[in-house]
């Protein structure tokens, strides 16, 4: 979604996780995305490090973006960021694939990552949105894993005591960049012919 809202062109290649391509392992052994490759050969796999590379590519005067997105992040930006990429992201893995590791039942990895989900209530009765009223890059790097862990169970999510955080998340859900960042391509396998240019 970052580099959607900056209008970076990007070549995108689709994976299946269930059916990783060699040459996505070769690129990053972590086996996860996102992982961008570029065009001298460095590998940035870490959400945080493309957001910065993302808007380092930008004009300055580009009048879509809105300066509070384009400065560097505060340091309460960053932890919140390190927070949902760590902490909040292990337990979101337990809590979607629970039954690989089935010592712990799938409510207690969910208890784990509602110490975060606390934290973003906590934070969104103060404001519109994570920092202050207005949107901020903090916004759009953390929802997608709310969204993940949102629809693990939607049922549970959409009844539990998470209102501002339920209202926060169906805001980008309805969004124009949420909706243009998931159009569907081709998955790519590897080879040459599903790789797909697009200038988002």
């Amino acid at each position: 979604m970052i580099i959607n809202y900056c209008g970076t062109a990007v070549e995108l290649r689709e994976v299946l996780l269930s059916n990783k391509p060699n040459a996505m392992l070769a690129a990053s052994s972590k086996g996860t995305v996102p992982v961008l490759v570029l065009p001298g050969g460095t590998v940035l796999d870490e959400s945080l490090d493309i957001i910065r590379w993302a808007f380092d590519q930008t004009s300055s005067d580009l009048n879509k973006l809105d300066i509070r997105l384009c400065g560097h992040l505060s340091q309460s930006g960053t932890n919140l960021i390190e927070l949902n990429d760590g902490m909040f992201k292990q337990a979101l893995d337990g809590y979607k694939y629970w039954q690989r590791s089935p010592e712990k039942p799938q409510h207690e990895h969910r208890s784990e990552a509602e110490q975060f989900l606390q934290q973003l209530e906590v934070l969104l009765g103060e404001n519109q949105f994570l920092l202050s009223d207005q949107l901020s890059l903090v916004d759009i790097a953390i929802f997608p894993f709310i969204r993940q862990f949102a629809f693990v169970d939607k049922d549970w999510f959409d009844q539990s005591c998470y209102p501002l955080l339920q209202t926060w998340l169906e805001h980008f859900l309805d969004s124009e960049l949420f909706l243009n960042t998931m159009a569907k391509y081709p998955v790519w396998n590897g080879s040459e012919e599903t790789r797909n240019f697009i200038n988002l």
